[in-house]
């Protein structure tokens, strides 16, 4: 007897705007910088035609599309563009230096670039450094005195300009569900950057783990504000979940001051909100300065570094919403875990518990799972369908041989479930949802002749949730003034990077191997 089965309905992400065109055409999508708005059926047409204009330009199936943009609707245009045709889109972080980015793009092979504007010496020193560049687009028009980039032998579009040239209807999902659809390199390894790669299937069911009840959530009543940057893993998958439910889209551009975001959600009537905590420090700042309400956001999503309770606090009491913490990773792509909107009590450090398709194992050292999983710390662990199994361009897997990915993270699991985060194994530094990686500053500062050993730990900040103390050792005899070592940084690393405090020490604190004592610079230091 013939058992029967099921269609075959590949998941691939063009389905989500496609739906959202069919059944949800007119609902809108608002990009707060250009006050351009459009709807989900105009903007999956033009993202159809960008497609026919992409393969124009000779990119194929497998090959990765660059964007160095902000989050706007021509942003999210070239995203769908790209996958719907099975070309990765590789998005890169606009605050990390050129030489940090060239790493990634010559890694990736990218031949076609994206650009927001106002990039203009990024997008130059980029080019310059990447030959396979042959073509850059510029996304969207900015403000009069936005220079228009200078990038040599590669050729220069406006978004406009290339569809009118080269636009076309293209057929979109042609092609298997696990090819790659994102490219995200993380910042927060050491050493080079690794690529996470995600691909349909595991961005349709990442999707599907944020739409779950006690997770996001989203519904097409809601009107969505993404102020979470596309380039931070997928816009942690607000792209992809807004248009599957047909919720409306508010995109802020590069003005994410507390006036403008006051101004966008109080004028589109924004429900849910999602970025990193600093963000909404600066929109309480701005509303305890200026005045105003606004009735209309329910929720606040939060992300990246740990959020203090005095702020969550003071977040629900000025906003009258519900603030849900979160933890993920680019590896996990990035959803972790949420607290849940109808949790009973909320405390920040708190991460919430995982959605269904995604696992959590607490391990030793060793990775010999603890035998009792609530209660006690234990390194994490994460298994799922939109986990990183191997990272881009390598051979080795990054699981061990029951599958697990090793997050680095030390963590806690409570009776109930939740999962809080006690500390990181690696010494890596997140200020404002962002990472910093101590050992290219100590590389740097290390490298000078007056120093004779440096370190930087990560201090505690009410803002930015870290902030990063340098720590030297002079060479005997030796000076080096505190301008002279940040000036050795800029130019080297990101500015945002540059430390907050210096501190001399006539010897460095050595551990038993020899090694820097940083347990003993963090106690003391941090």
């Amino acid at each position: 007897m013939n058992p029967g089965n099921p269609q075959p309905y590949a998941l691939t992400l063009d389905k989500f705007l496609s739906h959202a065109a069919k059944w949800h055409g007119g609902r809108e999508v608002v990009t707060g910088t250009a006050s351009a708005r459009t709807s989900y059926a105009a903007l999956s047409a033009r993202s159809n035609r960008l497609s026919g204009a992409l393969l124009a330009l000779g990119l194929h199936p497998g090959e990765h599309l660059a964007t160095l943009a902000w989050n706007t609707q021509a942003h999210m245009e070239c995203w769908y563009a790209a996958m719907g045709v099975g070309v990765a889109c590789h998005t890169l972080n606009p605050r990390l230096t050129a030489d940090h980015l060239a790493k990634m793009v010559r890694q990736a092979e990218v031949r076609v670039l994206g650009a927001s504007s106002g990039l203009a010496p990024l997008v130059e020193a980029l080019v310059a450094l990447c030959p396979t560049i042959g073509h850059v687009v510029l996304l969207d028009d900015g403000p009069a005195s936005d220079a228009v980039p200078d990038v040599r032998g590669a050729r220069l579009w406006h978004l406009d300009q290339l569809l009118a040239v080269h636009g076309a209807p293209a057929e979109w999902g042609a092609f298997d569900e696990n090819m790659p659809a994102g490219l995200c390199f993380t910042s927060g390894t050491t050493g080079d950057p690794k690529g996470v790669t995600y691909t349909h299937r595991s961005n349709y069911l990442h999707t599907a783990h944020l739409l779950q009840a006690d997770v996001m959530g989203l519904t097409c009543e809601d009107v969505v504000l993404v102020a979470v940057p596309m380039f931070h893993a997928n816009g942690w998958g607000f792209p992809f979940a807004a248009p599957a439910v047909g919720a409306k889209m508010v995109l802020p551009g590069r003005d994410q001051d507390g006036a403008s975001l006051a101004r966008l959600i109080a004028d589109e009537g924004v429900t849910v909100a999602a970025g990193v905590a600093t963000v909404w420090l600066g929109l309480v700042d701005h509303l305890d300065a200026a005045g105003g309400e606004l009735p209309s956001l329910k929720r606040l999503l939060l992300g990246g570094s740990a959020v203090p309770q005095a702020l969550m606090d003071r977040l629900e009491q000025r906003l009258g919403v519900t603030v849900q913490t979160s933890w993920g990773m680019t590896e996990l792509s990035p959803l972790g875990a949420m607290t849940p909107a109808t949790a009973k009590t909320r405390v920040a450090v708190k991460s919430g518990r995982p959605p269904m398709g995604v696992d959590l194992l607490l391990t030793d050292e060793k990775g010999v799972a603890l035998a009792d999983q609530r209660g006690g710390e234990g390194r994490l662990r994460v298994k799922g369908g939109s986990v990183v199994e191997r990272y881009f361009g390598q051979t080795e897997k990054a699981t061990d041989a029951g599958g697990w990915f090793d997050t680095g993270d030390l963590a806690t699991i409570d009776a109930d479930g939740n999962l809080s985060i006690t500390g990181r194994a690696k010494d890596l530094i997140k200020s404002g949802g962002e990472w910093i990686n101590p050992a290219e500053i100590e590389a740097i500062v290390g490298g000078l002749p007056e120093v004779a050993l440096a370190a930087v730990v990560g201090r505690a900040h009410e803002k930015w949730g870290e902030r990063p103390v340098l720590i030297v050792e002079p060479r005997a005899g030796a000076e080096v003034s505190d301008e002279a070592l940040l000036g050795a940084l800029r130019g080297r690393v990101a500015n945002w990077w540059l430390p907050d405090a210096i501190v001399r020490l006539a010897a460095m604190p050595l551990a038993l191997t020899g090694k820097i004592d940083k347990k003993r610079l963090r106690a003391e230091h941090g």
